[in-house]
């Protein structure tokens, strides 16, 4: 490449002193990032399989099942296809590759959207991204801690002469599917909160929803617990519950220092809908004053220059 054409190419790429680039550069930049994000998940996805830890992995999700039993009594699991075991094993070293690269990818996510956001946003973005993963982590755990009374109860009873013998690949799904359900509902107060710091939403408009959204979660706690038993269900919708009156206080903390931020804190508690209340004293209006009336012209004078 010719020196003038790489001048030109380097001053296509600089981005604007606000930060702006072409639409061709960021999709430039989205790829660039995307690839670095990749190489940071098969680094974790090597790293686990390399070291065994995916069998650690498959065996703490069989010691639910194995639990139900007495010590050394738990029917072995079933492998139906040739290559189910393998494919599980690759599927479960990229899902614990995927959690091991979070930082990387997480970073590359923040990078590329960085550029865009102002100063005060990027301070409470890193919080977000720093909360995400805990609590979605909480969530798969507690629905690891529920698994065990699940299978209790839809698993048929020794009694029943029936053998209990389950497909691997079938149940590690059904493991993982359930642990994914609960760490994503997990994040919903986070949300809640992202929505307020944005402005989107205000502590008093989501205080006002707390009926319909308790409601929600014990729908949603009954949709996804596997059992009916009412104390893992309701487990469930009040810790949901709680953590979204916690984000309720976080996003009236905010308002608060919003408002005294702003000079008007008498504001910061209405809704996007309500008016503000106006300190208004009406006056009396003075008498207008007489206009006087225009001076009649004789209709001749006014042609009297023209003359």
């Amino acid at each position: 490449m010719s020196p003038v054409l790489r001048k030109r190419s380097a001053a296509r790429s600089k981005p604007a002193a606000d930060g702006s680039m072409p639409l061709m550069e960021h999709l430039r930049e989205l790829r660039n990032r995307l690839f670095k994000a990749f190489l940071g998940i098969l680094v974790g996805f090597i790293a686990i399989y390399v070291f065994k830890l995916h069998t650690w992995i498959l065996e703490r999700l069989q010691e639910p099942y194995r639990d139900l039993f007495p010590d050394g009594q738990a029917p072995d699991m079933l492998q139906l296809g040739v290559g189910d075991v393998f494919l599980l094993k690759l599927k479960v070293a990229m899902w614990a590759g995927l959690v091991v690269a979070a930082p990387v990818w997480l970073y590359q996510i923040w990078a590329f959207v960085a550029p865009g956001l102002h100063k005060r946003e990027r301070r409470w973005a890193y919080a977000f991204v720093a909360a995400a993963t805990p609590l979605f982590l909480t969530g798969a755990f507690l629905a690891y801690l529920v698994v065990g009374k699940g299978l209790e109860f839809l698993l048929p009873a020794q009694e029943e002469h029936l053998t209990n013998s389950l497909e691997l690949t079938r149940y590690v799904s059904w493991v993982t599917n359930f642990m994914l359900i609960f760490g994503v509902a997990f994040e919903f107060p986070l949300l809640a909160v992202m929505l307020n710091f944005a402005g989107l939403v205000s502590a008093k408009k989501m205080l006002s929803w707390w009926r319909t959204v308790v409601f929600l979660f014990f729908i949603f706690a009954a949709i996804a617990t596997p059992t009916p038993d009412p104390f893992v269900m309701t487990g469930l919708a009040l810790a949901l519950s709680l953590m979204y009156f916690i984000a309720i206080g976080i996003a009236w903390l905010n308002d608060r220092r919003r408002g005294r931020k702003s000079g008007a804190a008498e504001y910061a508690n209405l809704a996007d809908d309500e008016a503000a209340p106006l300190d208004y004293k009406p006056e009396p209006v003075a008498e207008p004053e007489p206009v006087p009336e225009p001076e009649k012209l004789d209709r001749r004078s006014r042609f009297d220059d023209s003359i």
